[in-house]
């Protein structure tokens, strides 16, 4: 009788373990994520800098103007790069299946590497033009 009762119970633990296991990969997914979405409000937390250096960049006067010209537009690279990953970045539905969701978000966070990459640089090069 105790082992017909074991029987019973061990597909029950293998359906309990398996949906831990959903969970876990849900959660993996979760938190991809929202590390892109976190990089991604981050990176716009710095878009009124990036603002702030191109008009400072444009009023400028000098003898370097084509150097000032040079890192506006990059700032303006950065900000399109920005708005074109937003334009582009569609989560995907919770129907797809978990290794795919992790897939687009690695990708998803590698492109927000990409454009926090060109933030860095050209912030960082246009404080170095104005002198700040």
């Amino acid at each position: 009788m105790k082992t017909l009762r074991l029987f019973w119970l061990l597909p029950v633990v293998a359906c309990l373990s398996s949906c831990l296991s959903l969970n876990s990969d849900e959660q993996q997914a979760e938190a991809a994520e929202k590390a892109v979405l976190a990089k991604h409000d981050e990176l716009m937390a710095q878009m009124d800098q990036l603002t702030t250096l191109r008009q400072q960049l444009q009023k400028t006067p000098g003898p370097d103007t084509v150097a000032a010209g040079r890192h506006r537009r990059a700032l303006l690279a950065a900000d399109a790069a920005m708005m074109d990953w937003m334009h582009r970045y569609q989560k995907p539905a919770d129907t797809v299946a978990v290794a795919q969701r992790l897939a687009y978000f690695a990708a998803q966070q590698q492109r927000m590497d990409s454009v926090a990459g060109l933030f860095r640089t050209s912030l960082d090069s246009a404080r170095l033009v104005l002198g700040k």
